[in-house]
């Protein structure tokens, strides 16, 4: 009895420690759709800029997640974990100094090398920490702190950004500040009993997987054990990141672009954004009862439907309940998204193929805002976008009925 109090503690610590990196991140990531409305106005950007300024986060984001996949393989998950908060908390801060379009590029970039490292080795830590019987919830409620970080963002947006003392620079120092704390957190924080075993094993028997070479691992993730399920997650991943940094960072613009002012226009994502905590918590709910798969299929069921009432949406109240279900289905899909893709692998390749399903996605999250920008230069609907949208999340249900297999409650290996 006292044992499993002492688990679950450490579970919740665990939780705790890794989940308020994973908020800030989604902060930045929710302020940077509030800040491409607002750069608009102060900068006089077009759309096609805006769009690359969404775009340049995901490239960021592609090398981040491969790069530090492999690095946590190798150097262990706690190292990979550190050095991307300070990476992202560095970058971050610094936006908040960008003199025009090029510099701001530029630390767009090394935030998202930062975000995109993250991600994926904090889910694949996670995933290794816990329990068989709880890895699933555990894993989406790491998850439901990415919608906290976007509520925070949401109202920091909404009451602070439209005041000329604090403005889009003072929002980012807000994002960057708190970070730096989660780093101090994590220095505590060992590493996963996975990874440090198959270290041990691996210095011990001093053999040839030791010096094994990234092209190997990355090999690995193709072969005849891992081929079926690297193709699926690699369909799922871009098509869900392709639609997500597509419709939410330009979310705020969208609304301006349907008749409301930016200060509306902020309240009302405000008051969608609410929506994403149920959509994570009904995810942990169902996780562990239904399994991964069908779950994502059904959230992601949800995600196209949603997504086209938006697009199609001409009232404020269309747009609100849309919006709602947007948000609700789509962030729940990002739950169980990164609760499936670290049990496609055994250890030795396991953060690997987390940040190459993720480095994919990225190379989505970078088409879709430059999409919708060119879209938009061309006079293009937003119901016509949306639309667009609805049908990348049908290739992933496909993918995922196709190729996918259920994964609930298997021990890792």
């Amino acid at each position: 009895m006292e044992s499993s109090k002492t688990a679950l503690l450490s579970t919740n610590k665990l939780l705790l420690i890794a989940g308020t990196g994973w908020l800030f991140d989604a902060m930045d990531v929710g302020l940077l759709s509030f800040i491409l409305a607002a750069l608009k106005q102060d900068w006089g950007l077009t759309p096609s800029q805006l769009g690359w300024i969404g775009s340049v986060n995901s490239i960021g984001m592609a090398v981040g997640a491969f790069l530090f996949g492999i690095y946590a393989d190798k150097k262990g998950r706690k190292s990979a974990f550190l050095f991307t908060l300070l990476m992202f908390s560095i970058a971050s801060g610094l936006s908040a100094f960008a003199w025009g379009l090029g510099s701001l590029l530029v630390l767009r970039f090394f935030i998202g090398m930062g975000l995109g490292g993250e991600l994926p080795v904090a889910s694949t830590l996670v995933s290794e920490s816990v329990e068989p019987e709880v890895r699933g919830r555990i894993v989406v409620l790491l998850e439901s702190f990415w919608a906290i970080g976007w509520i925070l963002a949401a109202l920091i947006a909404y009451f602070l950004i439209p005041l000329p003392a604090v403005g889009w620079r003072g929002a980012m120092i807000l994002c960057a500040i708190p970070a730096f704390y989660a780093l101090y957190l994590r220095f505590n924080l060992p590493d996963s009993q996975s990874y440090q075993q198959q270290n041990s094993y691996v210095q011990k028997q001093n053999s040839y997987a030791q010096k094994e070479p990234v092209v190997k691992k990355i090999q690995s993730l193709l072969s005849n054990s891992f081929r079926r399920q690297t193709i699926m997650l690699w369909i799922v991943w871009f098509c869900v990141v392709f639609s997500y940094y597509g419709m939410f960072l330009w979310l705020p613009s969208v609304m301006m672009l349907k008749g409301f002012d930016m200060v509306k226009s902020f309240g009302y994502i405000l008051m969608m954004t609410l929506a994403q905590l149920p959509g994570y918590f009904t995810v942990a709910w169902l996780i562990e009862r239904v399994g991964r798969k069908w779950v994502l299929i059904a959230y992601l069921l949800g995600t196209l439907i949603s997504a086209y009432l938006f697009g199609i949406a001409d009232s404020i109240n269309q747009l609100l309940i849309s919006g709602a279900l947007l948000s609700f289905f789509n962030l729940g899909a990002w739950g169980a998204m990164y609760a499936y893709t670290p049990e496609q692998y055994s250890s030795n390749i396991r953060a690997t193929g987390a940040g190459m399903a993720a480095s994919i996605g990225r190379i989505g999250g970078i088409l879709g805002p430059l999409m919708v920008g060119f879209l938009m230069a061309n006079q293009v609907g937003v119901s016509m976008i949306f639309t667009l949208f609805s049908l990348s999340i049908l290739v992933a249900i496909l993918a995922i009925l196709l190729l996918g297999k259920e994964t609930k409650q298997t021990r890792l290996a």
